[in-house]
């Protein structure tokens, strides 16, 4: 053992000694607070956080042991300083990089894991969910583009290049931005769709002429998906420039309709007392709206309008369907009069009274 250090510094020695010290005692520390914070359920911590943490901390510490001078000492590599001091800027801005990805992830997790989207009045969580989601992409992108660039600052002739390249990038710059106008403007779109929130994730919309719900919402384009399962791929700017239905904009519950055309004999009030009974018969209702109105009339036929209430989108228009159905068998059943029928007169002149008679 003497003769393999007997040519080594002893103060390299010692620092090295020191910096693996001082991170074992910081990352101690760091685990001891992760685990009592744990046991607390005000701060419970999600499963798995000092795993997605503890590689990028390991790798900052890795990165400012190479930039030390005692590790080029103990390696005999004194002349290679440059080089070292290369590798280690690169390391320490790749693991900055993760681990603030990382914690955005964690952050996230904890503040989204008190909403739960798939509840009935859900619309909060929604809101939540959205801004997060879009609000992660963009501080991920913008974080990543900053490690991009100050990974190649790092470099004295690629800084030189670039300095040169935006002195005399006027004209370029301006070519290149009208270039990128429509990216920048989908982006921006994008962002003012997380902060305004004219949609929101589990939103139901009608986009196109598709009734769907929003299944994602990412920088540049919102992805429907539509009633019998395709997929509607629309630019996040169609939202902000173009008029379009969101039935679930300010709460979850709708109001369905029910068109009935039907003959002028139609009884009104066995109609509406019938949808009341099925109305009540039936889970899909949540006994706030029940209206039945005669809302147009016309030569040949009377518009009589159901007016009912459900908690989302997806039961009213069973609930719909429903009450369609049974009014219909109500009127074949009980009134088939009532159905809409074309009347026509007959003159027959043949029978007409003669003088003679």
């Amino acid at each position: 053992m003497d003769t393999v250090f007997k040519d080594i510094p002893r103060e390299s020695l010692i620092y090295l000694g020191i910096a693996f010290a001082v991170f074992i005692v910081i990352y101690w520390i760091t685990l001891f607070v992760l685990r009592r914070l744990g046991k607390d359920p005000r701060y419970l911590l999600p499963e798995g956080v000092m795993k997605r943490v503890a590689l990028p901390i390991f790798l900052i510490f890795i990165s400012i042991i190479i930039r030390m001078a005692a590790l080029r000492q103990l390696l005999g590599l004194e002349n290679e300083e440059y080089w070292f001091k290369k590798v280690s800027t690169l390391l320490f801005i790749f693991a900055m990089t993760w681990l603030i990805i990382g914690i955005l992830k964690v952050v996230k997790h904890l503040i989204i894991k008190n909403y739960d989207v798939n509840s009935a009045n859900n619309l909060k969580a929604r809101k939540v969910y959205t801004q997060f989601n879009i609000l992660e992409r963009i501080i991920i992108f913008i974080v990543v583009i900053l490690a991009i660039g100050a990974a190649l600052m790092s470099f004295q002739e690629i800084r030189e290049l670039g300095l040169s390249i935006f002195a005399s990038a006027g004209v370029a710059g301006i070519i290149i931005g009208f270039s990128a106008q429509k990216l920048i403007g989908t982006v921006l779109a994008g962002i003012q769709i997380a902060i305004a929130q004219p949609i929101k994730l589990d939103d139901v919309v009608i986009v196109e002429g598709e009734w769907g719900r929003i299944e994602e919402i990412t920088l540049t384009y919102v992805v429907v998906k539509i009633w019998d399962k395709r997929r509607l791929i629309v630019p996040t700017p169609y939202f902000i420039e173009k008029p379009f239905q969101n039935w679930t904009k300010t709460s979850s519950d709708i109001l369905g309709t029910v068109f009935l055309y039907t003959d002028y004999r139609v009884p009104f009030d066995a109609l509406r007392d019938e949808l009341t009974r099925v109305l009540k018969n039936t889970d899909l209702w949540d006994k706030e709206v029940n209206v039945l109105q005669v809302t147009d009339s016309k030569a040949n036929f009377v518009e009589v309008r159901a007016l009912m209430s459900a908690k989302d989108s997806p039961t009213a228009w069973d609930l719909r369907v429903h009450v369609r159905e049974k009014l219909i068998s109500f009127l074949q059943e009980n009134y088939p009069e009532s159905i809409v029928h074309n009347r026509l007169l007959i003159n027959d002149k043949s029978h007409a009274p003669s003088d003679t008679d």
